[in-house]
């Protein structure tokens, strides 16, 4: 487990882009301000995949590990450090999930008793393997938006982040954030429309 230091005031006033610098530099006082800055963002991403609070702690734990010994590997032409950050937590909450087989043996389960299922008490189940499989699908239609909208959009309904939240985390102008939030929904729309009858 990574033992972070108090971290030096001067981080705190940093962008991200520079805090990401302080990172590659293996600068531990940059990882503790990474950690105030990222972790209720990185907890959220997480907390959306993973029920097992041990499994998303673990999973959380496993994302700051990972940005720690590849934070060289990040550039700016992989978009913000925020976006960088969700894809990063993203997928090592899908990899625990994956290591479990916990969605493998919810599928497998739903299969085999569908037929004698009482749906009045089950439906809990089966909505949550149908609300997997459509997020998967925005998830995938997202990647297709300019950056700066999909990461508006993914904080909004995947981080659950108000928009003044999404706002103060950007450190964006409010109206910017609207205007992002809307023409990423509106090319999600054009996107999604053509393909409604096969959702």
């Amino acid at each position: 487990m990574i033992q972070a230091t108090r971290a030096a005031p001067s981080w705190a006033s940093v962008s991200d882009e520079e805090l990401m610098d302080g990172l590659k530099n293996r600068d531990e006082t940059a990882l503790h301000e990474f950690r105030v800055r990222f972790g209720r963002i990185i907890r959220t991403i997480v907390d959306e995949t993973l029920v097992e609070e041990n499994e998303a702690d673990d999973a959380v734990q496993d994302t700051f590990l990972q940005v720690w010994k590849r934070a060289h590997q990040y550039s700016q032409q992989c978009g913000r450090p925020l976006s960088w950050v969700i894809t990063v937590a993203r997928r090592r909450a899908i990899d625990r999930l994956r290591r479990r087989q916990s969605y493998v043996r919810a599928v497998v389960n739903f299969e085999a008793h569908a037929e004698t299922m009482d749906y009045g008490k089950d439906i809990s189940l089966e909505k949550r393997l149908v609300t997997s499989d459509l997020r998967r699908f925005l998830e995938s239609k997202l990647n297709c938006l300019p950056v700066n909208q999909r990461e508006v959009l993914e904080l909004c309904f995947f981080a659950g982040l108000t928009q003044r939240e999404i706002a103060a985390v950007m450190a964006t102008p409010l109206g910017t954030v609207k205007t992002r939030l809307e023409l990423g929904l509106r090319r999600m729309a054009k996107q999604v429309t053509p393909l409604r009858s096969k959702i």
